[in-house]
């Protein structure tokens, strides 16, 4: 029989795929397709950890200039020294709230996870808003009062760490803000 004839044969016949070739392709596809699957939910951890690592950034931002507008218009900051919070009379001039309004800013929370909360009043906890969340330490203000020589000093430290185990760095908000309405004494 000829090359031709048989590959003739060969091609009319209609017996199909043997057990063992189909039992290869379904091998095969699983592999890829697990592959495919580990990589489609790896992109979707990793961005969903983008998303929120920028989300608390951005609310630490927004935190920061809010804070720096009341501080900017009040007249007095409590306690003095490194703190977990503190509480703010503000001004006549502060569009935020009326002459004589006291906020407070506090940090909540244990190990390495803290959230900033700002509340009308003079305590501060968990029902006021949210304003920063996955902060990394507790301590984030440091008051300085009026001297005779400068004016009064609030240093705002917000660390924003989503995961704080993986080893990176913190994204670190730093700010010194002057009470323009602190008098030298």
């Amino acid at each position: 029989m000829s090359v031709g004839a048989r590959l003739n044969d060969r091609l009319r016949d209609e017996r199909g795929f043997t057990l063992i070739e189909l039992v290869t392709v379904l091998g095969m596809l699983v592999i890829v397709m697990t592959a495919l699957s580990y990589a489609l939910i790896a992109a979707s951890k990793t961005e969903e950890d983008m998303n929120r690592r920028f989300a608390s950034q951005i609310n630490a931002r927004i935190a920061l200039d809010q804070l720096r507008r009341e501080i900017h218009c009040a007249s007095t900051v409590t306690p003095t020294g490194a703190s977990a919070s503190i509480t703010i009379v503000l001004g006549s001039r502060c569009p935020s709230a009326g002459a004589g309004t006291t906020v407070s800013w506090c940090t909540t929370g244990t190990g390495t996870r803290f959230a900033l909360y700002r509340l009308v009043g003079s305590t501060c906890n968990e029902t006021g808003k949210k304003a920063v969340d996955y902060l990394t330490s507790g301590t984030v203000f440091s008051f300085v009062p009026q001297s005779v020589t400068s004016l009064a000093v609030l240093s705002v430290t917000l660390p924003v760490n989503t995961r704080p185990a993986s080893g990176l760095p913190a994204y670190q908000l730093t700010d010194d803000i002057v009470l323009r309405n602190s008098s030298r004494t």
